[in-house]
């Protein structure tokens, strides 16, 4: 939570922004102190709006705020860092949702960066240059999202990335997720 620093200057005195006649009043200059605390946070952030809006460098109670910006519903079983990477990528990740790529890239990110990410889908465009020709995919409509974690048995997992796939497959499309323990520690 942002609040009052005890003993943050203000980064543009009050009192120097009097007339010179002014900034001499004995009265101001031991009155106008007590606005500069008070204001002395609000321009701290202002001179510093960059860093709130970067999720890698923004205050950790500050990114779930940031989450809401870009449509992320964090998740508390992720680490700082992962929601981190996740709201860092969440532009790019919208961009592509619906597709192989981006599913597998957004639940790479939801189950960590040790994890391996397979993504099966029915779906396929081609072209043939031979009249008649098969065409790509399968008549019945999936995904298969298969996931191999180093500990598949953390508390909840499966059902996380359960929500992560069916919030990204589209809506009339089935989908079902599995999760494989890594044999030999290898994701």
């Amino acid at each position: 939570m942002r609040g009052s620093i005890p003993g943050l200057a203000s980064s543009v005195p009050f009192i120097t922004r009097l007339p010179a006649i002014l900034q001499e009043d004995d009265f101001l200059q031991r009155m106008l102190p007590a606005f500069d605390d008070a204001i002395a946070p609000v321009l701290g952030v202002l001179d510093n709006l960059d860093a709130y809006l970067d999720p890698h460098l923004a205050p950790e109670d500050h990114l779930d705020w940031l989450a809401t910006w870009v449509d992320i519903r964090v998740d508390q079983a992720w680490s700082v860092q992962q929601r981190r990477d996740i709201v860092a990528g969440a532009v790019a990740l919208h961009r592509r949702t619906g597709t192989a790529g981006g599913i597998a890239d957004a639940v790479r990110l939801a189950a960590g960066p040790e994890s391996a990410v397979e993504v099966d889908e029915s779906g396929a465009t081609a072209w043939s240059s031979t009249p008649g020709a098969a065409l790509p995919g399968r008549d019945d409509p999936g995904v298969t999202v298969t996931v191999t974690v180093p500990d598949a048995s953390i508390d909840g997992l499966e059902a996380r990335l359960t929500r992560v796939v069916r919030s990204l497959v589209p809506a009339h499309v089935p989908c079902s997720m599995r999760l494989r323990a890594a044999k030999d520690g290898a994701a």
